[in-house]
């Protein structure tokens, strides 16, 4: 899953891709690196970001969705939002997957979701974007996260929303510390008995700034591709089935030979 974030502010990539031109020839720059397909948000989840406008959320993906539907309709697209109207319209335009960090926060979104069928990703985190950093404790942070996603599939049944549908993200850097993500990381594979498909976004995260750099001089988001490959190829190697990444490129050519190891 190739991201792009058509925001000014996002923590690594902000501003560089909020003109549309520039929104698309990145997307295919993407697609042609070996995305499967392409993330398109367009509201900062980064820690202390302020919440978008509807109307402002809406005029930065909806025009790059349409386009890309257009222009690559073989690729798909998903939109990485947490307001139903924003989901609605993209669904409408051509996106074919939702990316929820909010987990179906809006009352509104399973309604929407009622009337497309396509797939669902729930992520898991604490608080909003200007609160979740703020002394985030666990007493088991994979048994907590496996519980909220029980709940949160049960809520969606009973909304007439099929599990199936569903997949996985237990949010990586939202709401966690350095430790919490590794831990995370290191126990991937209990969240496979949830019987669903997981994903995991961790490129370029402020934690793999804090392993490289130490805890009061992290490595810069431009200084973290390294270790952030290293990351999702142990994500890979645990069954994660969609890896959210800023370099696909790279990481596509790594998994290309982590496969051929693996078969021999």
């Amino acid at each position: 899953m190739g991201i792009l974030n058509v925001t000014p502010d996002s923590f690594s990539d902000g501003g560089r891709y909020d003109a549309l031109d520039a929104a698309i020839a990145r997307a295919e720059t993407l697609a042609a690196e070996g995305a499967a397909l392409i993330d398109v948000g367009g509201e900062s989840t980064r820690p202390g970001a302020d919440p978008v406008p509807l109307d402002v959320e809406l005029q930065r993906v909806i025009p790059v969705i349409r386009t890309l539907a257009s222009r690559l309709p073989r690729l798909p697209v998903s939109v990485d939002t947490t307001k139903a109207e924003v989901a609605r319209m993209a669904l409408e335009e051509g996106a074919s997957l939702v990316n929820d960090v909010s987990a179906l926060g809006d009352p509104w979104m399973p309604a929407v979701l009622r009337d497309h069928d396509v797939p669902i990703v729930l992520m898991h985190r604490r608080g909003d974007p200007r609160t979740m950093q703020i002394r985030p404790t666990y007493g088991d942070v994979v048994a907590e996260i496996l519980a909220f996603f029980e709940e949160r599939l049960a809520f969606a049944a009973a909304q007439g929303l099929r599990r199936e549908r569903f997949l996985l993200d237990p949010g990586i850097g939202f709401g966690k510390t350095t430790d919490h993500n590794l831990e995370i990381l290191r126990r991937l594979p209990e969240f496979h008995r949830l019987g669903l498909p997981v994903v995991v976004g961790l490129s370029r995260k402020s934690f793999l700034g804090r392993i490289l750099g130490g805890e009061n001089t992290p490595a810069s988001p431009s200084e973290r591709a390294e270790g952030s490959l290293a990351a999702h190829l142990w994500a890979a190697d645990r069954g994660a089935h969609i890896l959210r990444v800023h370099e696909v490129g790279p990481t596509a050519q790594a998994l290309r030979v982590w496969r051929a190891l693996a078969r021999t």
